[in-house]
């Protein structure tokens, strides 16, 4: 079969190559991949691959082998999965348990770009507790988990304050129920209840001092890629108290794939909608993958395969 598989060079960071078609473990499903979606994460581990890597976390399509152990759905079955690897391809096996059915009304394009942001988005605000009412900031709002978590925890009755730089992505934000955009951290007023923070650097200290005392910061992420400094006396000018919580989408309670079925239900009720930043061919992965690097595509970068 045909997958992209990394190069090392920035310039092109995959190639597609012939492959060997994956061999399903017995409670896995092996799917027809109709499109899949790119995330800013895997441009970064692109950039150093390990021998073997094959990316890809985000697709959908068809189950043309159910999984040999029964569980998952059968064969013939639209669906939008995530495997940890492998998706960037014609075929990809993927866990049953990493899989949910796609109803008719929600197409591939759209279940692709649930999987890795819109996970974490559901998971997250699950770990940040009950946001009705509570005054949240949220940084880094301008990728497709700030767009998720923007949607659900405004729906959900909370207040959101989100950074972002981009102009009409905070447009969009407000049309998705945010309270407030502001341009830089520093420009946010607080005090806030919950700070959920995803770019790091100089951002995470400016956007503790604006958490309320006794209140909640939760660390998704480090965008920037420069390491955070903190200092413990800061905490007794304002944020006094307050808990900062490391989390990871994949440390949670629930299957994958339960949580993947109601992200899919509430997009098929018109409650969510995913972001798509550019629709191609797969052909087209590279300049993707470098346009998605440099920041030149707002949403998800969705590849479909023909």
């Amino acid at each position: 079969m045909k997958a992209f598989v990394p190069t090392g060079d920035p310039a092109e960071p995959v190639v597609l190559a012939d492959v060997a078609e994956p061999t399903p473990r017995p409670d896995e499903a092996l799917v027809k991949v109709e499109a899949f979606s790119v995330n800013r994460g895997e441009t970064f581990r692109l950039e150093r691959p390990a021998p073997g890597d094959r990316p890809g976390k985000d697709v959908a399509g068809l189950v043309v082998q159910a999984a040999a152990d029964g569980s998952g759905p059968p064969a013939v079955t639209r669906v939008v999965g995530h495997p940890m690897a492998g998706g960037w391809a014609e075929y990809v096996a993927v866990p049953a348990h990493a899989l949910a059915e796609l109803p008719d009304g929600v197409s591939v394009l759209h279940g692709a770009a649930l999987p890795l942001a819109g996970l974490t988005a559901l998971r997250l605000l699950r770990a940040a507790g009950p946001v009705l009412g509570r005054r949240v900031l949220l940084t880094g709002a301008s990728g497709g988990v700030g767009h998720f978590v923007t949607e659900l925890a405004a729906a959900a009755g909370a207040q959101v304050t989100a950074v972002t730089r981009n102009a009409e992505r905070g447009a969009r934000l407000v049309e998705l129920g945010a309270a407030e955009i502001v341009h830089d951290v520093a420009d946010a007023r607080g005090p806030y209840d919950l700070v959920l923070e995803s770019t790091g650097g100089r951002a995470l200290p400016l956007a503790l001092a604006r958490l309320a005392r006794r209140g909640t910061l939760v660390w998704f992420g480090q965008a920037c890629r420069t390491p955070v400094t903190l200092d413990f006396f800061d905490f007794f000018t304002g944020p006094e108290s307050a808990v900062v919580r490391h989390f990871h989408y994949l440390d949670a309670d629930t299957r994958l794939g339960d949580d993947l079925a109601t992200l899919v239900r509430l997009t098929a009720e018109g409650r969510l909608h995913p972001e798509i930043g550019r629709v191609a061919d797969w052909a087209d992965t590279a300049t993707a993958l470098t346009d998605l690097r440099d920041r030149r595509i707002r949403g998800k970068a969705v590849l479909t395969l023909s």
